[in-house]
């Protein structure tokens, strides 16, 4: 079946952004004057997805009134002429269809997912962390992602190469080159040393699964931190079909961490015509 639906599980408490988030979430948060989570939803539909599923929790009302109209301000910018501001606010809401579920409590990623099962049904589907804001000069991230489940098939994450003495931070794959960037994906392990690693390459926020994973992480056990994880759900899921990873072309930005964030925003910042010649020219002036 086509995949039509994203998933963007976003009921984090963000902790590591405290106290910015506080009393906003992370995913709000912006590089230059977009928050993240805009980025990420863009990057959706340009791959070519129209709904989009937004797993919330407590405290989250600001995202569902970022992508909601607002009349007020509508109204505002309209009656002192500001036609450019206008046409980004109206953009925003018309991106694609937006709906929300909620997670009633953090009980981890593969729980989250599990939340979306009543609205993305028994279709495949999209899955976007928003902590992963990926600038491709090429097809979005995603797109390279369903090319590769239109191709093969089967379930697809997204790799990247990750230095041995970071590998710990990420769930890995251990999987054979089936040609181009594809491997078929012989495990996964959630978190393990550098000796433990089966090699390198890292899940990053990007996946394309099928429906049948939603009974197995409903019977996926919980952690010792009481969570249920995506990654443990998706080696079982491994056991019943083919799944397959790709090194994606593109460069990856985890705005999740705070020098993640502070690089994604020098180098956006960069990245605009409006901006990046002066703001070069400021960088300069410090004399790093």
């Amino acid at each position: 079946m086509k995949v039509r639906k994203a998933v963007f599980p976003a009921a984090g408490l963000g902790t590591r952004f405290l106290p910015a988030t506080k009393a906003q979430p992370k995913e709000m948060l912006p590089l230059v004057d977009k928050p993240t989570i805009q980025y990420v939803v863009e990057e959706a539909v340009a791959s070519g997805l129209q709904e989009i599923i937004i797993v919330t929790g407590r405290g989250k009302r600001a995202i569902e009134d970022h992508f909601d109209a607002s009349f007020e301000l509508e109204y505002y910018l309209n009656d002192r002429g500001k036609s450019d501001e206008l046409a980004q606010i109206k953009t925003i809401t018309e991106l694609a269809s937006v709906s929300y579920v909620r997670q009633k409590e953090p009980r981890g990623l593969g729980h989250a997912i599990l939340c979306a099962r009543p609205l993305v049904g028994e279709e495949p589907f999209a899955v976007f962390l928003g902590d992963d804001v990926v600038a491709c000069e090429t097809a979005p991230c995603m797109r390279q992602l369903l090319d590769v489940f239109d191709r093969y098939e089967g379930p697809v994450v997204a790799v990247e190469r990750v230095p041995r003495e970071r590998i710990h931070q990420y769930g890995v794959i251990a999987g054979r080159p089936i040609g181009g960037n594809v491997y078929e994906i012989t495990d996964l392990v959630e978190k393990p040393t550098a000796a433990q690693a089966p090699s390198d390459l890292a899940i990053i926020g990007r996946y394309v699964l099928t429906p049948d994973v939603f009974p197995i992480l409903a019977e996926t056990g919980e952690d010792k931190g009481g969570e249920i994880q995506l990654t443990a759900g998706l080696r079982t899921l491994r056991m019943r079909r083919p799944m397959y990873a790709l090194a994606f072309e593109g460069k990856r930005y985890d705005t999740g961490d705070k020098l993640g964030f502070l690089k994604a925003t020098v180098e956006f910042a960069l990245a605009r015509p409006d901006l990046a010649d002066e703001f070069r020219a400021y960088l300069k002036s410090l004399n790093l």
